[in-house]
């Protein structure tokens, strides 16, 4: 039992890492847009890399919710 709650601890832990991340890359974004000139080639870099992130976060989500079968 002990196993399982420590692995659902590193994966909420590894869950807000990557929420944190996901953060500071939007900041990145709206600075990058706030100052008129978007470099195109960065910007699309910073929306896929967001994109990344947030695909493994709703990956490590489905990892602690325990499938339910009706």
């Amino acid at each position: 039992m002990d196993g399982e709650f420590l692995d659902q601890q590193a994966l909420t832990e590894r869950i807000e890492g990557l929420r944190e991340q996901h953060i500071a890359l939007n900041h990145e974004v709206d600075a990058l847009t706030e100052n008129g000139v978007i470099d195109q080639l960065k910007y699309a870099r910073l929306k896929k890399e967001k994109l990344r992130i947030k695909d493994a976060i709703l990956h490590l989500e489905d990892q602690l919710t325990p499938d339910i079968i009706a």
